[in-house]
């Protein structure tokens, strides 16, 4: 897995170094910074037993600070659903993250780090979350597909309790200037 984490961030790293030969070049000599707020929806297939689910909401606030980079900080809630009689774990994600357009101002890349909180059915503990990220957005839209990484949360493997739980999930959301 850590192999795979490693991976994954050489390539963001990648598409990040080259994304000024991609991006278009501005008219004008400078930029005006600004502001950007979303809202999104967020469905997520997890890899470990014994989640089935992820749904959850966000809001993304997004600073930038050129036409090609971006910071972001999100927050919002996730639940994870467990078939049967096991609790569901919900959790509170809290990200900072950098994103780079890679093509014609509309693509990007975007990575993420941050903590997540459970927060349901007594389950108390924080873990680190890991989230590389491709995606589209226009003016109002966004839609992406990540990658989430939480190392410290509960899973089951070969029917023995263990840690490190990925998934994949989708997100569409709706954003606009501030």
């Amino acid at each position: 897995m850590k192999k795979l984490i490693k991976s994954i961030l050489v390539i963001m790293l990648v598409f990040i170094g080259t994304s000024k030969s991609f991006s278009q070049k501005s008219t004008s000599g400078s930029y005006d910074q600004k502001f950007k707020l979303g809202f999104g929806l967020t469905a997520g297939y997890p890899f470990s037993e014994p989640y089935d689910l992820n749904i959850g909401g966000d809001v993304r606030l997004q600073y930038d600070f050129s036409k090609v980079y971006s910071l972001t900080l999100t927050t919002g809630f996730n639940n994870l659903f467990v078939s049967g009689d096991d609790n569901d774990l919900g959790y509170i994600p809290v990200k900072a993250g950098f994103k780079a357009f890679i093509f014609k101002d509309q693509f990007y890349v975007m990575g993420e780090a941050g903590a997540a909180f459970a927060v349901t059915n007594d389950y108390n503990k924080t873990s680190l979350l890991l989230s590389p990220t491709f995606g589209y957005a226009t003016k109002y839209i966004d839609i992406s597909v990540r990658y989430e990484y939480l190392p410290d949360f509960p899973t089951i493997s070969n029917n023995t309790l263990d840690k490190g739980l990925g998934q994949i999930a989708l997100r569409l959301a709706y954003g606009f200037k501030l």
